[in-house]
């Protein structure tokens, strides 16, 4: 047993060349017992759509600028989103729960709830399996008070809706035990959300923003980013922990959330989310770095201005924000430079900390991925080459924060220019105490090319003639709402379908069939077997289709020109005309209202095409337990985003 237990636990170490591969939504957290950083898991989505998810465990000393990598065969599966929190206990131990898996292709998802523990002095994994424990989850949060792991919120994908969570967990990490904490109707709490901030404090547990969906009935989800902060303060009872284990009525703790109110604007962070904040602990402070802000503008269209600002929050009193900006350089005479980039797009004043950056669009105002070297003041001649904002990361969002003694580190993240997302692979330092510059300790190898944005002529080439968008759309609702000459049409169309399927698609299922002995069935009954072989055709066509569409490595015109199951025809003409016009406009050229009626005429005979095997569909998910309400929900969705961008907001 001991060879075995010891064949298991085998940690092979090894010197990394740099740090991890390009990746997102891994932990880098800062070592409890050391001067370490260790980063665990993560996920990749490459350029042609596929998936790629990590379990590795890499560990980073500053003082030699080094990496190494720790494998073992028993440890946790790949994932991302997942959360860790580490304490100094034991030589150090860093606990992980839950996260998140998805096949290569993405057609599979998975959420974890095992829970994990990492000795620091070993190197090596031990799962903790207990009856009770929380529920399968992804972008939640764990910290660590006195000897509890405190875990809240997340958010479950069982594929058609994404449910947001806001129960409260605390795991005893010297009883080995999990317990849901249980609050009053009328007791306040933090709303359902993930990817927020969760940082431990003498007092408790600090808790700010994070991001959630919106769902309203016959609407699509909307994405909604939180700034709210809140405080759960923790307490021990006083009555003695032993004398309370014993007793049934009294509970060794006394745990309250208490929302915490802005005292001031002046230092706080825009709205945003994808934000990352870390516990610059000898100064019980967090630091918040990054983010995005998503203007949700149009259903077809979303906006976002990426952040790369840094921010304070101290966590003790009533809590307010700080100012986190870079100090310029002294010149001889002992006055610091008052040269600024006024000439840089969207600036404004107080925007310091972030020149060199357009504050509009999130776009580099300067052509390589990288900071600008001493020639960037050739470049621009407003800009001060000694300017220490010039050695800011690029913006982006959900980057892996953490702060080692006095020392702040940023790795990777997430950029997006035009409809191409990029993961980074850089790594950055900076002292806190002197707040003086960013130290590139890796520079990113990704290459980010100009945004690819679309824009049609046809809004130039106006028609009042009393025939547009709104027209077709109320002749789209009436597709659905019954009408005779719509619904003759719909059955024709449907049966020509059916027709034009039986000569091709048939035959192959009457010869399987007569293999297996059925040649007088057939001869007695054909048109009831012929019925049966469409029927399992359009089965078969329709369990193949559930694959393929969840398949995101199709080309983005086979997507949008798809409907969903649960979709009306309304919904699916909203979410493709602009894709149904330009092939309108490619086959005749038509324009004006010609150009819209041609758009809707396309749109619908796909979607009576399609609309069989829809039906079939939609008759497979109610098998598996779905009702008409959640299948609707799930088509308002849309289909899901290449390079697994439908996750990364949450």
């Amino acid at each position: 047993m001991r060879k075995e237990w010891e064949e298991a636990h085998t940690v092979t170490e090894e010197l990394a060349e740099g740090p991890p591969t390009r990746r997102a939504n891994a932990t880098l957290t800062a070592c409890p017992s050391g001067n370490h950083i260790w980063c665990i898991g993560g996920e990749f989505f490459s350029d042609d759509g596929k998936a790629y998810f990590y379990n590795d465990v890499f560990r980073y000393t500053p003082e030699k600028d080094e990496w190494r990598k720790f494998v073992s065969p028993t440890c946790p599966g790949p994932r991302s989103a997942h959360a860790v929190a580490a304490t100094p206990t034991g030589g150090g131990k860093i606990f992980l729960f839950g996260g998140e898996f998805s096949s290569l292709h993405q057609n599979s998802f998975h959420h974890y709830r095992d829970f994990w523990c990492f000795d620091v002095s070993t190197h090596s994994w031990d799962r903790i399996d207990t009856k009770i424990r929380p529920s399968a989850r992804s972008g939640h949060r764990m910290a660590v008070w006195k000897h509890y792991i405190v875990l809240f919120g997340g958010f479950f994908d069982p594929g058609i809706t994404t449910r947001y969570l806001n129960d409260l967990w605390l795991f005893d990490t010297q009883e080995y035990k999990w317990r849901l904490v249980e609050f009053g109707a009328t007791e306040l709490r933090p709303s359902p959300r993930s990817g927020f901030s969760f940082l431990s404090s003498p007092d408790g547990v600090l808790l700010h923003g994070g991001y959630c969906k919106e769902y309203a009935k016959g609407k699509r989800p909307i994405g909604i980013m939180l700034e709210d902060t809140w405080f759960l303060n923790m307490s021990l009872n006083t009555v003695s922990e032993t004398t309370a284990a014993k007793s049934k009525n009294v509970d060794p703790l006394i745990l309250k959330w208490e929302r915490r109110k802005r005292t001031s604007t002046s230092y706080a962070p825009s709205l945003r989310s994808g934000c990352t904040m870390a516990l610059w602990a000898s100064k019980n402070v967090g630091v918040l770095f990054g983010g995005v802000t998503d203007e949700d503008k149009h259903e077809e269209t979303l906006e976002s201005v990426f952040w790369n600002d840094l921010y304070g929050y101290q966590l003790s009193g009533k809590g307010k924000w700080i100012s986190m900006v870079l100090r310029r350089p002294k010149n001889k005479s002992g006055s610091a430079k008052k040269k600024k980039n006024v000439s840089a797009p969207g600036y404004k004043p107080g925007d310091e900390h972030i020149e060199g950056f357009d504050n509009e669009d999130g776009k580099n105002l300067f052509p390589k991925n990288e900071a600008p070297k001493m020639g960037a003041s050739m470049q621009n001649p407003e800009v001060d080459p000694d300017d220490p904002n010039l050695t800011a990361p690029l913006p982006r969002y959900n980057a892996m924060l953490s702060v080692l003694r006095n020392t702040l580190y940023i790795y990777g993240g997430i950029f997006e220019r035009g409809s191409r997302e990029y993961t980074l692979d850089d790594f950055y330092s900076l002292q806190l105490e002197k707040m003086d510059r960013y130290i590139c300790l890796k520079p990113s190898g990704v290459i980010i090319l100009d945004g690819d944005e679309s824009s049609s002529d046809d809004s130039d080439d106006e028609d009042d003639d009393g025939y547009d968008d709104r027209d077709i759309e109320e002749e789209a609702m009436s597709e659905g709402s019954g009408s005779n000459s719509t619904g003759v049409e719909e059955v024709k169309a449907e049966e020509e379908v059916v027709k034009s399927g039986r000569d091709t698609t048939t035959n192959t299922i009457v010869q399987e069939m007569e293999a297996e002995k059925v040649p007088i069935l057939r001869f007695l009954c054909p048109t009831l077997v012929n019925a049966l072989f469409i029927q399992e055709e359009l089965h078969l066509q329709a369990v193949a289709f559930m694959g393929v569409s969840k398949d995101t490595t199709r080309s983005p015109e086979d997507i949008i020109s798809t409907p969903l199951p649960g979709e009306t025809l309304a919904m699916f003409y909203a979410r493709s005309k602009e894709f149904w016009s330009q092939k309108a406009y490619a086959t005749d050229g038509s324009r004006g209202k010609q150009l819209r009626r041609a758009g809707f005429d396309l749109a619908q005979q796909h979607y009576v095409a399609y609309k069989p095997i829809l039906k079939e569909v939609e008759k497979i998910l109610a098998e598996a337990g779905l009702d008409e309400e959640e299948i609707r929900q799930g088509a308002a969705a849309g289909p899901a985003a290449p390079g697994g961008q439908s996750r990364n907001r949450r």
